[in-house]
């Protein structure tokens, strides 16, 4: 066969270094021409992480086996000799930077799971990483960069970590500095100053919520390919908001950094909550804060982790194998019933509530006239699957609403129904929940659903404090709630009400306390939800598809209002038109949606609606194996296949 030359740049040698020309034959392989580059280029040291990149085609050559030819590889290629492993700036969710060494040749997805073995955070399948929005920077704003802490020391994700006895990974306590990034890390930090919220970036609207879900990046292919060099910054960021498996004592840098994530989703607005959640939250932030200095995270011996999960499991046995009792009590299905009032703010009425007699059995609302009349027709039975819940409630004044999004052939009619006092409130809100989910009353978490209820309610009640030294104390009150509260209230009146909250969780742990502040968060109505402007097939104008962990949403731009919700139990398929950039799915019933994406990527939507689907096959048993093939069966795109 004739040899021809090739031409391969080496990175050590410099970017200014002309490219090395090495004589080669097309049945020679990659991991021959490796060797006589690093021949040619006589720099002694461990090459074993380089592999040839290929600058036209974007694609690394990772097969060392394969010949030119199979490769296709011809002499006007370029190619370049660089590390597999590169320095990476990533932005925490808890806004500190570190510098780590991370994988450019594998796709995203394994990027991420070396990330997080070096951070030690389990389930990485939950995060990802984007790129950072750029904040508009005004003329005498100086240039200040944030510190970054540097741990390119650690071993190569590839290798296998040591963890000593409290969970770390040996290699930070090789030196206080690595220590000390590690304590940033699994301990929450403190409030930053107003200054400092007030310069980050906040969204305003849907739109440029939708617009940050366009810079995440692709899981199926590698950092290089996507043009990410070397120290660039990139955030890491929870992505998929369906949490398995949290284990307080071996999760204390994922709790951490959740916390941290929800946190900021408050503080920017991100999300939606109203005036009382707004001061149960920073009550629980200032609590967190306070006791972060003094109080550590539990981390327990692996034979307590042992016995933790023997008697889990046990429970879920024991929850399987029910008796005789327990079956007469499912088949004669618990119900509701109860005096409430009803209001549908879309018939053009003025009239306010009215009273009737309402029952609740499996998943579906009926009302009466009165009890006695309970026997013969209702007026009206709503079936609350796929409905959209949510809390209207001032326990200031005594007012316990819930808002229902009831799924119609014309899209989502409101409905409102309130009730007397917060026992009533908890079980039917408790009811509703769990039916919008499908589920019904006989289910084994209603109980547990209401007592969740109960007690935030109980968080939200004030006694005015008799403490006034308690009053006196000076609180950062400005970095525990959002601008606009910030704006409404005096830091004095808001001293008084955030320390009002406090009492209600002054003597919590600071565990619970993070596990209370995510639990409320996950009971926003908003909560994780992730937007993206759509234009669905047929329509002239542009709507938002919100895609949360159960469900996908469609939201009126003009108005904000949701026009309708599919859940993903009931979506029997989806596909990609790679070549028109359009999404189509059916659901049962014969309903079809198709829509292109206008502010992100089709694969983006594509990637989240996969994604979600594999986090719910993950069961309890293979917790800590992924199945990354299926992962990338159900993400990726038509590369993949």
């Amino acid at each position: 066969m004739a040899a021809w030359d090739l031409s391969v740049s080496v990175e050590e040698l410099g970017s200014e270094a002309p490219p090395l020309k090495v004589s080669v034959t097309s049945d020679l392989h990659i991991g021959g021409v490796i060797l006589k580059v690093v021949e040619k280029s006589q720099i002694k040291r461990d090459w074993s992480d380089h592999a040839l990149w290929w600058e036209q085609k974007q694609q690394w050559l990772l097969k060392p086996s394969w010949t030119l030819d199979k490769c296709g590889i011809h002499a006007d290629a370029r190619l370049c000799l660089t590390p597999q492993h590169k320095p990476l700036r990533l932005l925490m969710p808890n806004a500190i930077s570190v510098r780590l060494r991370v994988c450019f040749s594998s796709p995203v997805f394994r990027t991420v799971m070396g990330i997080c073995k070096l951070l030690n955070i389990r389930h990485p399948e939950e995060l990802s990483l984007l790129w950072p929005v750029e904040g508009k920077k005004k003329k005498k704003d100086k240039d200040v960069e944030a510190e970054v802490y540097d741990i390119t020391c650690s071993p190569l994700p590839s290798s296998t970590i040591l963890k000593l006895a409290n969970g770390m990974p040996a290699f930070y306590a090789e030196s206080p500095e690595t220590e000390a990034v590690y304590k940033m890390l699994a301990v929450s930090q403190p409030a930053p100053a107003p200054e400092t919220i007030a310069k980050m970036y906040r969204t305003t609207n849907v739109m440029e919520k939708a617009q940050i879900n366009s810079r995440w990046l692709d899981s199926s292919r590698s950092l290089l390919q996507q043009g990410v060099k070397e120290n660039d910054k990139l955030q890491l960021r929870f992505k998929y908001y369906s949490f398995h498996d949290v284990t307080p004592q071996t999760d204390v840098v994922r709790l951490t950094q959740l916390y941290e994530q929800a946190r900021w989703a408050i503080l920017l607005e991100e999300i939606e909550c109203t005036e009382e959640e707004m001061m149960v939250f920073a009550a629980l932030q200032y609590h967190i804060g306070k006791v972060s200095l003094t109080e550590q995270f539990v981390a327990s011996s692996p034979a307590m982790d042992d016995l933790d999960s023997a008697l889990q499991c046990l429970e879920v046995k024991m929850e399987g194998e029910s008796s005789a009792d327990d079956m007469l009590e499912t088949m004669t299905a618990p119900e509701l019933h109860d005096y409430l009032k009803i209001f549908r703010p879309k018939r053009l009425t003025l009239k306010g509530y009215k009273q009737y007699w309402f029952t609740f059995k499996d998943t579906t609302i009926s009302y009466y006239k009165s009890k006695e009349e309970s026997c013969k027709e209702p007026i009206q039975q709503m079936n609350l699957k796929g409905c959209e819940v949510a809390p209207d409630v001032s326990v200031a004044g005594q007012k316990f609403c819930i808002r229902l999004l009831i799924p119609g052939a014309e899209g989502m009619n409101e409905v409102y129904l309130r009730c007397e006092h917060e026992q009533q409130y908890s079980r039917w809100m408790a009811a509703c929940r769990l039916a919008s989910k499908g589920k019904t009353l006989a289910d084994s978490s209603f109980s547990s659903e209401v007592q969740s209820i109960q007690s935030f309610l109980a968080m939200q009640k004030t006694t005015p404090s008799n403490n006034t030294a308690q009053t006196d104390e000076s609180i950062n009150t400005h970095s525990l709630v959002s601008p606009r509260y910030q704006k409404k209230y005096k830091p004095k009146q808001l001293t008084v009400r955030i320390l009002e909250a406090y009492q209600n969780v002054a003597q919590i742990s600071l565990t619970d306390a993070i596990q209370k502040f995510l639990q409320i968060w996950q009971a926003l109505p908003d909560f994780g939800l992730a937007y993206i402007v759509v234009r669905f097939k047929g329509c002239r104008k542009d709507e938002v598809l919100g895609i949360a962990n159960n469900r996908l949403i469609r939201i009126d731009l003009s108005v904000g209002d949701v026009v309708k919700t599919w859940r993903y139990n009931t979506m029997r398929q989806w596909n990609v038109n790679w070549d028109i950039k359009q999404v189509a799915i059916e659901f049962d019933g014969n309903v079809n949606i198709a829509f292109s994406c206008v502010t992100a990527d089709c694969k983006i939507v594509h990637e989240y609606i996969g994604g979600y689907i594999f986090m719910s096959t993950r069961g309890r048993e293979q917790s800590d194996t992924l199945n990354e093939e299926l992962f990338h069966k159900l993400t990726g795109g038509h590369e993949a296949l």
